[in-house]
């Protein structure tokens, strides 16, 4: 079956079992999608690039989930390849899949196989757009983390190849399948709170970049797949802790990888930001250092919205004490309107003023309502079968991600940049504008 007919199958009819055929009873029902499994011809075959800290409990879930099956896996730490092919193969023989488990170090060869429904990307930053952006133009549907992109050009690009190709995309910001965070959005866009003010935003600190002597490869990541790591950043003196996948720094510390916290905790609580304030598709307009206007920490405001929104990030606790005392809750999102308040953030956390029973109130008929998902993979699996969009579309995480860098921008050039956010332009800064996209060293061109 080729790859296009055997996509339209699964989406038209994933979970059917062809009746009354003969097979013997010592290959597993799993294999013949009987107890409630999926038979293998059924299922999403599943390549998983990028095996870091994030990636475990993706890979996991892929790999035992009914509707899919890993037959891909690539990283360029040798090590880890070997792993997590162990990992997957055991899985795979429990389920009956058979010896069809690729593992590579260069993402091109899964992709490029017909037999290859779909990609999972869990790679560093730097590479999201350019592996994403490989699958998508070969009609493979994508879940990539977050934040999307290295670069605001390059998410452009990524989002209008997406479209055109018509493949599901999800952006793992994944937040917006947990049922407080969508409740919070809900109360927002019906006006729970009234016309909203200011909203407080903790992400965060990453310590500051470090000058790194170099060091010896270790067998595990010789010099060749250093250089596929960088990909298409600067050449960089190799040491461990430029490539390490810590929460608190590794390669999320360098510039040169990401947005640092902008792009970490940030493109997680700008995203949710976004999505409350009915702005998916479009973004702010005003990104500005700590001590714009006085204020004691940095700031971007949407002035295309009523009362001109103003997202406080890492306020200090007297700014930010609210209604339930002091500041330095964590990562948690403050909305303050005209007419209350809503603090949200992870473990269901969801608190209202002055009226505390909307938390658990449901909403009258005839609001609006979003997308609902209390899982962000199953959500991508389910558009994948229906033909549906995911709650969180490659345009959705480029305008998102988009935030993170201009913020980025203003806080390097220590100075306020203007957006037009329907042009997709800075006003009257060249320096500013020419920050949007990087240098890309050969041969690590998008689309290669």
């Amino acid at each position: 079956m080729d790859k296009i007919n055997r996509r339209n199958f699964i989406a038209k009819s994933a979970g059917a079992v062809a009746a009354g055929v003969f097979m013997p009873t010592l290959i597993p029902s799993s294999a013949l999608g009987k107890a409630g499994s999926v038979a293998p011809s059924n299922r999403i075959n599943v390549a998983f690039i990028g095996h870091g800290m994030q990636s475990g409990g993706h890979r996991g879930d892929m790999a035992r989930n009914r509707n899919t099956q890993i037959l891909a896996v690539c990283d360029v730490k040798l090590d880890v390849l070997d792993r997590v092919y162990g990992e997957v193969e055991r899985i795979n023989k429990e389920r009956g899949i058979g010896n069809s488990l690729q593992k590579t170090i260069h993402y091109q060869e899964c992709l490029d196989r017909d037999d290859i429904d779909a990609a999972f990307v869990v790679t560093p930053d730097h590479w999201h757009v350019a592996i994403s952006l490989y699958a998508v133009l070969r009609g493979k549907h994508v879940y990539c983390e977050k934040p999307l992109t290295l670069t605001q050009r390059e998410g452009r690009i990524l989002a209008d190849a997406v479209k055109k190709a018509n493949v599901r995309f999800q952006t793992g910001s994944q937040q917006r399948s947990e049922r407080a965070f969508r409740k919070a959005a809900e109360l927002v866009r019906n006006g729970a709170i009234g016309k909203v003010k200011n909203i407080y935003i903790s992400i965060g600190n990453f310590p500051p970049p470090l000058e790194l002597p170099e060091t010896p490869f270790p067998d595990t990541f010789p010099k060749e797949n250093y250089d596929l790591w960088l990909g298409p950043t600067p050449w960089r003196p190799y040491h461990p802790e430029r490539v390490k996948g810590d929460y608190g720094g590794g390669w999320r510390r360098f510039w040169e990888y990401g947005a640092r916290k902008e792009g970490d905790w940030g493109a997680h609580h700008f995203d949710i930001v976004q999505w409350a304030l009915g702005m998916d598709n479009s973004g702010p307009t005003t990104f500005c250092p700590m001590g714009t206007d006085g204020a004691p920490c940095r700031f971007y405001k949407y002035e295309n919205l009523p009362g001109s929104p103003t997202i406080y990030i890492n306020p200090p606790g007297n700014m930010d004490a609210g209604k339930w005392g002091g500041g330095n809750r964590g990562e948690a999102i403050r909305f303050v309107g005209e007419a209350g308040e809503l603090l949200v953030n992870r473990g269901d956390v969801l608190k209202t003023d002055p009226d505390s029973s909307l938390a658990v109130k449901a909403l009258k008929s005839g609001t609006t309502r979003l997308h609902p998902s209390m899982s962000h993979r199953e959500d991508w699996i389910q558009a994948i079968k229906t033909g549906r969009e995911t709650i969180c579309t490659a345009e959705i995480g480029h305008r998102t991600a988009s935030i993170c860098h201009l913020s980025s921008i203003a806080l390097r050039l220590n100075r306020v940049v203007k957006w037009d956010p329907k042009k997709e332009q800075v006003i009257g800064d060249d320096q500013a504008a020419a920050m949007l996209d990087r240098p890309r060293r050969a041969p690590y061109f998008l689309g290669a």
